[in-house]
């Protein structure tokens, strides 16, 4: 019987590589589409208001493995073409993160005290000038340390992207145990991958947080 080697190592090293890949199209597209969400959730037009607030519902209240489902196994039954492994894990992920990303930052752009806006209007600021050179600067001051650390949780969640054919880390552990048995070694193996990649990220979120706050002590 094969047992765990340097191949195995290196197939795992590689889908760390995937694993990270795949967080930073969910990061990036998530962040990208969770701004949008977190402006129409203070937007002035009540519809564009309450639109941004059931999307934040919806996604927050779909658990990820069923969106992944939905994405890359719905469209092939409504008779699209079914979708490449890392572009519905990347959609549904990106997606996902959205849902999450738009109300961490709406709630660091509202928790912006209120006489800031009322400042940036006595100088006759536009609503948007208002937004982009008073309360934007101070609210990602607030959001930078929960960002980070939300980006922990896509790295992990990334995991369940193997619902739909992916091979990211967790997806390559399975399949080298299928072919040595040797569970132990290889998935303490893989925790120590994600270790290697979570560890650092929480660690920069804390320390972002207490660098932030130095002024306020």
């Amino acid at each position: 019987m094969p047992t765990f080697g340097p191949q195995h190592l290196w197939f795992l090293l590689q889908a760390a590589g995937w694993t990270l890949a795949l967080s930073a199209i969910a990061f990036i597209g998530g962040g990208l589409l969770g701004f949008g969400v977190a402006l129409a959730r203070i937007a002035p037009n009540r519809v564009l208001r309450g639109a941004a607030s059931a999307y934040v519902q919806v996604v927050q209240g779909t658990p990820l493995l069923i969106l992944l489902f939905m994405i890359y196994f719905g469209l092939a039954i409504a008779g699209f073409d079914q979708l490449p492994a890392l572009v519905a894990a990347g959609a549904g992920l990106t997606i996902y993160a959205s849902g999450f990303l738009g109300e961490i930052w709406r709630g660091c752009i509202e928790a912006v005290p209120r006489t800031q806006w009322e400042a940036a209007e006595c100088l006759a600021l536009s609503r948007w000038q208002r937004l982009t050179r008073v309360v934007l600067p101070q609210a990602m001051r607030l959001a930078t340390a929960p960002t980070v650390g939300f980006l922990v949780q896509i790295v992990k969640n990334t995991s369940l992207a193997s619902v739909v054919g992916f091979v990211e880390l967790s997806q390559a552990g399975k399949l080298i145990n299928n072919s040595v048995f040797q569970p132990f070694i290889i998935f303490v193996t893989v925790a120590i991958f994600y270790f290697a990649i979570c560890y650092p990220l929480s660690a920069w979120s804390r320390g972002l947080e207490r660098r932030l706050n130095v002024g306020r002590r």
